[in-house]
């Protein structure tokens, strides 16, 4: 069979079977830009909590006090004060703040005292515990579960997840998010197939394949569309698109003009996935080393009530954090809005000078050349993405450190200087697949998203093309379809009583 009719058929069969999918993807696409999947940010959690008064709590027991810790913060749970510990073997541990007693099990009482806690006089009501819901599919909820689910009585009929381990909230679903998710996230991202198949990470293999397939047959369609385009000479039908109208036309023309948005956005859906790790971090530098050693309690020798004496003269702190950087340890608070301080010893802080910031960065690689750049703006790495964006609940506050070791695999790293964390990471692969991926998916170029009306313009236009492509080439698959199910008629024959063949015109 010639080249050409092989390109044809495979063109043609492919996008019948993944044309309507590619349809789909982009009326999701379109939606996601202005709906995005359930989160709670970051904001969000912190504008929820009450303040701690300064009385509010006991000294973290001696027990607890000396344990090595991953984490180690103060918080509010069902309204009242409560230490929250992550221990170095990843066990967690949640102690009445006024008592150290460890939290006994959060239960169905204790949900709803943590959604009153966040929701305020609004009717509550008890859902149940679970596993994982269409909402609540992120990895990053799996050492939350079991969930608990509560619904409130607000005017936007928010459903409110909570940690089953120390009764948190932990994501917030609004009804306009749950039901714009039916025909945004959840279906751009195919969780109506996840889970099953048989075989581990199986949805993650069907999307890889399916995006495959789809760059392919977008691919393919250019050939043959460039292949059709008479440049010279056009048709008898004077176009230079053997088509003279109806659905072939608008897919032919549509292909030429849409066709590499198409490859593109369909390809970079792809790198979203990481397939096979080509844009997985190589990096070998261990950001635990910044700490200097262990996180302990007991590190901090100011009392609590002390701590928060002083604290409470410049922010009504609703969260304390303990941080251990270069071998110090200090408490980093936040009030309801976002804004910190940092307490080291009894000297107060708005941030971390630039040279500690380096010297602890150090740590990681002493051995290793760096450079460091102190940023008041983005780069085109490290950028703010709107809440609906599924990067919404990234932190990426201003100003930042960045420094750039001269390592094999060329790391990056943002410090926050307000905080001392590294709120950014990544490696040359990383910064790879950032092109590959964000860019090219979601066009989320620094100068286009200082200009979200042009960059929404863009991606909804460009969209609508892309849409016209797959649903003419899904009314086009679907007559190919209902033809090869019915006879042909002029190829039919039938024998006469005489044992001739006659063709049935």
């Amino acid at each position: 069979m010639a080249l050409k009719r092989q390109l044809y058929l495979w063109h043609r069969w492919l996008g019948i079977g993944l044309c309507l999918l590619m349809a789909l993807w982009f009326v999701s696409g379109v939606v996601m830009l202005y709906v995005g999947y359930p989160k709670l940010t970051g904001s969000e959690r912190l504008a929820h909590l009450p303040a701690l008064p300064a009385s509010c709590c006991a000294e973290v027991p001696a027990q607890w006090a000396q344990l090595p810790l991953q984490r180690l913060r103060l918080s509010s749970l069902g309204s009242q004060p409560f230490y929250l510990l992550e221990l170095a073997d990843g066990r967690r541990v949640t102690l009445d703040a006024r008592s150290g007693e460890p939290l006994a099990r959060a239960d169905e009482a204790w949900a709803l005292a943590g959604a009153r806690q966040y929701a305020g006089d609004v009717p509550l009501r008890y859902r149940g515990q679970f596993e994982e819901d269409v909402w609540t599919h992120s990895r990053a909820l799996d050492a939350e579960r079991p969930l608990h689910l509560v619904e409130l009585g607000d005017a936007e009929r928010t459903w409110l997840y909570l940690s089953g381990r120390t009764g948190e909230v932990v994501r917030d679903a609004s009804l306009q998010e749950r039901r714009w998710n039916w025909l945004g996230a959840w279906l751009h991202w195919l969780y109506p197939l996840r889970g099953g198949f048989g075989f581990d990470n199986g949805w993650r293999v069907l999307v890889i394949g399916l995006s495959l397939l789809g760059t392919g047959m977008a691919v393919l369609g250019m050939v043959v569309g460039l292949m059709r385009w008479r440049f010279r000479k056009p048709y008898r039908n004077g176009s230079r698109s053997p088509h003279s109208g109806g659905w072939w036309r608008w897919h032919h023309i549509g292909g030429l003009l849409f066709g590499v948005v198409l490859v593109v956005w369909i390809f970079s859906g792809l790198m979203s996935m990481r397939p096979w790790g080509t844009t997985d971090s190589r990096s070998r530098l261990d950001a635990a080393l910044m700490q200097g050693g262990e996180l302990r309690a007991a590190d901090v020798s100011l009392p609590i009530s002390r701590a928060l004496q002083l604290l409470r003269t410049e922010l009504d702190v609703v969260e304390l954090e303990w941080r251990r950087l270069d071998g110090r340890t200090y408490l980093v608070a936040r009030d309801a809005s976002g804004d910190s301080r940092l307490l080291l010893g009894e000297t107060l802080l708005r941030q971390l000078p630039r040279e500690q910031l380096l010297d602890t960065a150090r740590l990681m690689a002493p051995d290793t050349a760096l450079q460091s750049d102190w940023l008041e703006r983005f780069d085109s790495y490290y950028f703010a993405r709107d809440a609906q964006s599924m990067y919404g609940s990234q932190s990426r506050p201003l100003p930042v450190l960045r420094v750039r070791f001269d390592d094999p695999e060329r790391t990056w790293v943002y410090l926050d200087p307000a905080s001392g964390e590294m709120v950014a990471r990544h490696d040359q692969r990383q910064r790879v697949g950032r092109w590959l991926f964000n860019l090219l998916h979601s066009w989320d170029w620094p100068p286009l998203l200082e200009r979200p009306l042009l960059r929404e313009a863009l991606i909804i236009a460009f969209s609508l093309g892309g849409l016209v492509v797959c649903l003419s080439g899904t009314v086009l698959g679907w007559r190919r379809l209902r033809r090869s199910r019915v006879p042909n008629r002029r190829n039919t024959l039938l024998r006469t009583k005489e044992g001739r063949c006659e063709r049935l015109l």
